[in-house]
């Protein structure tokens, strides 16, 4: 069971880093790279569905690793799969503190409503969101290392 708990642990996180990576590193800068503000209802829309399924994906990925913690302690690699899990709650710190109220502002915009700075709000959430696939990939890394 407990190997189970944990492979299962490291496959959620890993296409979690998976879907972020990607947003960070691909599709974000594809749509930015449309003439005038053509990647900015993509950029919404991605905001409004993303914004309803990562609140459960990174709060289930606490609980992973939280409860892999837990059943693993005292064992070797313990210590990894904690560091990793606090990683994980630093991830979701940072979501509710820094990146979703600029999310939540992009979700709402319209053609009509788009605010002046709206390239600054967007390159501010790049940035941050930077930092937090860096945050999610270290822990990503430190799972994986303890379920070898």
């Amino acid at each position: 069971m407990a190997d189970t708990l944990a492979v299962f642990t490291v496959v959620v996180v890993g296409l979690l880093v998976g879907v972020e990576f990607a947003v960070a590193a691909f599709i974000n800068p594809i749509l930015d790279r449309l003439p005038g503000d053509g990647g900015l209802a993509a950029r919404s829309d991605g905001a409004r569905m993303l914004g309803k399924v990562m609140p459960f994906w990174y709060i289930g990925s606490v609980v992973l690793g939280a409860t892999w913690a837990a059943t693993a302690w005292g064992d070797a690699g313990a210590g990894l799969v904690v560091t990793a899990t606090a990683l994980l709650v630093l991830s979701v710190l940072m979501s509710i503190a820094l990146l979703v109220p600029i999310n939540s502002r992009v979700a709402r915009w319209t053609q009509d409503s788009v605010p002046a700075d709206w390239r600054r709000q967007l390159g501010r959430w790049d940035r941050l969101h930077y930092v937090r696939v860096g945050v999610i990939v270290s822990a990503f890394v430190l799972l994986t290392i303890a379920l070898l």
